[in-house]
């Protein structure tokens, strides 16, 4: 009933804001003079996971869903980013440099056992947790092309879908058997590109 986004004003100070799927109720719940990004709602919707930069660096917090009780998750002169709920709102994944290169984290829902997942060749992005659990959807570039993979929740099992010149923004169907994503590729000898959705059926 209710989305969340991000908007940039013309300090560009970037903040979220909730509105109905309507359209009304326009309400700005975060308020602070620098980058505020990737709102993502628990599954109970009571709850709102971000990305804020605070501090000099960019961190994982978690807010209520009316703004209130703002707090930070994720600790380290690193960048943490995209995190997604597990479906039971227990868990949060999300990707960080802290280890030198792009890897995918999980942690509990309240900042506790952060531990590493993806140990692969090549660097992570952009996880999305599957509706029904069993599986982290992630981006990869390695050897300079890109990937679109899934592993389990414990970093075990990983398989490349996809590649290309860019796979980039896995999104789940409702049931967690398919996936969608955008492709690019260069269009020869015309100086563009084209841009198409696909979509993949993991069975």
């Amino acid at each position: 009933s209710r989305i969340a986004f991000t908007l940039t004003d013309s300090d560009y100070n970037t903040d979220i804001y909730l509105i109905d799927s309507d359209g009304e109720n326009l309400q700005r719940v975060t308020n602070f003079r620098d980058i505020t990004l990737s709102p993502a709602w628990s599954p109970d919707g009571s709850k709102i996971v971000f990305m804020s930069q605070r501090d000099s660096s960019r961190h994982i917090y978690v807010m209520n869903a009316d703004g209130s009780n703002q707090t930070r998750l994720t600790d380290n002169n690193a960048v943490d980013y995209g995190a997604t709920w597990s479906p039971d709102g227990s868990r949060i994944a999300f990707y960080s440099d802290r280890d030198g290169n792009g890897e995918i984290y999980v942690m509990n829902a309240d900042g506790s056992s952060v531990r590493r997942i993806s140990f692969g060749k090549g660097r992570y992005a952009t996880p999305v947790w599957s509706p029904r659990g069993d599986l982290i959807a992630f981006t990869k570039i390695s050897g300079g092309r890109f990937f679109i993979g899934v592993m389990a929740p414990d970093g075990s099992g990983e398989r490349l879908l996809a590649d290309g010149f860019l796979v980039e923004a896995p999104t789940w169907s409702p049931n967690g058997r398919v996936l969608m994503f955008f492709r690019e590729t260069p269009l020869a000898n015309k100086g563009g590109k084209r841009t198409r959705l696909f979509s993949i059926d993991l069975t």
